[in-house]
């Protein structure tokens, strides 16, 4: 399993927001910039966290993005599920083992399905109990900032 950059990227563009929460809307390019990201990349991955409710865009030229939430009420999991969709290890785990739709025919009975689903519940967890808010804590703890 490999989380892609839409994932790694909007995690890293949400950091950004959230470092600026209550001060400021923060452009693309300021974004792209500090944290060395593609400002186009940027601007696609921006829709599907909008529609999530994760950010709110602010037109014109003061205009740029800002967290619809407050940085602890983001967590990585939502941001990660907004733009990739659900973290699944196993195509077998996107539906439910009695569902008429299974992508796997042996999902009712099969030995390892509950193994791959306790992985992804692991993950799961750690992502949905790591908020923007703990990002921001993390990094200034690590640079030995005390703001």
């Amino acid at each position: 399993m490999k989380l892609s950059t839409r994932g790694r990227y909007s995690v890293t563009a949400l950091y950004e927001l959230a470092l600026h929460y209550g001060e400021r809307v923060v452009p693309l390019k300021a974004i792209a910039k500090t944290q060395g990201l593609s400002e186009n990349y940027l601007e696609q991955l921006m829709s599907p966290l909008r529609r999530a409710g994760l950010v709110e865009s602010v037109r014109g030229a003061q205009g740029g993005y800002t967290l619809a939430l407050p940085p602890e009420e983001v967590t990585i999991g939502r941001i990660i599920t907004a733009v990739e969709g659900p973290i699944a290890l196993v195509d077998c785990l996107l539906t439910s083992a009695e569902a008429d739709d299974q992508s796997c025919v042996r999902a009712g009975s099969c030995v390892t399905r509950q193994i791959w689903g306790e992985v992804c519940d692991s993950i799961n967890s750690v992502l949905n109990n790591i908020s923007l808010a703990d990002l921001v804590q993390r990094n200034r703890a690590r640079v030995g900032c005390n703001q």
